[in-house]
């Protein structure tokens, strides 16, 4: 039985979690066990051992709250640099040369038109990266500019035929990234992780449209926010 380890490990804190409940004198129950089990599994440590070989002893006075969340940024990161490597196997040989690029191709499709600065915001990407990207696909012809009817200081741009044409034959490799990166999570799985990235992207680009000034004290929660 290959899960037998698992199994003695469980009968292991099974044994520890009805010491301590007899102790106390307090009922037993599953959702309980569920409980101690989470208390005092360190998760977070454990997943950092195969992160960084395990010499954490000075993060030993951290919680184990602090620990997992700096796990969760560790391995985000980790994600976005197996994405990139994946796009740029789907990119190979085609005139769109970054996951930017086709990124602000894919939003394009989306929309009858954008300013350069909504598409830079909807990216979120600073400024002046978010143009240069703009210029080289309007270089490229995969989209166009044009003068903003109601601001005449502002420039939209849309997606040109030649762009719906070259990202539309891209998109195949991409559903290819696509379901590569997801790995072998059960469709269960999927939908909880897209609802919590939704709900991690809701708070940070609400920070990143009206907080960019603010410094990492204010943001933590540290000071007050001005």
């Amino acid at each position: 039985m290959k899960a037998k380890h698992i199994l003695l490990d469980l009968l292991d804190y099974l044994e520890l979690y009805v010491s301590d409940n007899e102790r106390d004198g307090r009922k037993l129950s599953t959702v309980d066990f569920i409980g101690f089990l989470n208390k005092n599994i360190e998760i977070a440590s454990l997943k950092r051992d195969a992160i960084s070989g395990g010499k954490d002893d000075f993060l030993t006075d951290q919680s184990v709250e602090n620990k997992i969340s700096t796990d969760i940024s560790i391995l985000v990161s980790l994600l976005f640099r197996y994405a990139k490597t994946y796009i740029k196997k789907a990119l190979k040989g085609t005139q769109i040369n970054t996951a930017d690029e086709f990124s602000f191709l894919i939003t394009l499709l989306t929309y009858d038109s954008l300013s350069k600065q909504e598409l830079i915001n909807i990216q979120v990407m600073e400024k002046t990266s978010g143009i240069e990207i703009i210029n080289r696909l309007i270089k490229k012809g995969y989209i166009c500019q044009f003068a903003d009817e109601t601001d005449k200081r502002s420039k939209r741009i849309r997606i040109t035929d030649s762009g719906r044409r070259e990202l539309i034959s891209i998109l195949p490799q991409m559903n290819l990234v696509a379901k590569i990166i997801v790995g072998k999570l059960s469709k269960e799985e999927q939908h909880t992780l897209v609802y919590l990235l939704r709900k991690l992207d809701d708070y940070h680009n609400d920070i990143f449209l009206n907080q960019k000034q603010a410094g990492l004290e204010e943001l933590a929660g540290l000071k007050e926010l001005s």
